[in-house]
């Protein structure tokens, strides 16, 4: 049985920012990144990573810069803007208060309605 979830519209761009937020990284180190943070429970297509990329550079939330990857290849490296940096924390918070009211949605039982 496959233990990965899937990914709900609109989270992409968040995860991607997160990643990042931890530490400028390369397109694959994003993959990783999210993987890793997320134990393994999210997989990122590549397919996906880098027209998101391209949306968070185009939009002023990340920039990048070249450089040398830990295999020593050039490597595009992506780093959180100080609009990035906003845009994660009140994406953040919509997502927690969004997380608490499904939460309590299903949380409820019949004889509190």
């Amino acid at each position: 049985m496959n233990d990965q979830a899937q990914l709900l519209p609109g989270t992409l761009d968040l995860l991607i920012l997160r990643a990042v937020s931890l530490g400028p990284l390369h397109g694959y180190g994003i993959l990783l990144r999210i993987a890793q943070i997320s134990a393994n429970a999210l997989l990122v297509e590549q397919g996906a990573l880098y027209p998101g990329l391209f949306r968070l550079v185009r939009q002023g939330l990340l920039k990048t810069s070249w450089g040398t990857s830990e295999n020593n290849r050039r490597a595009k490296f992506y780093e959180l803007t100080t609009a990035g940096r906003k845009r994660l924390r009140e994406e953040t918070e919509n997502w927690n208060r969004l997380a608490a009211a499904i939460a309590a949605a299903l949380a409820a039982k019949p004889e509190q309605i």
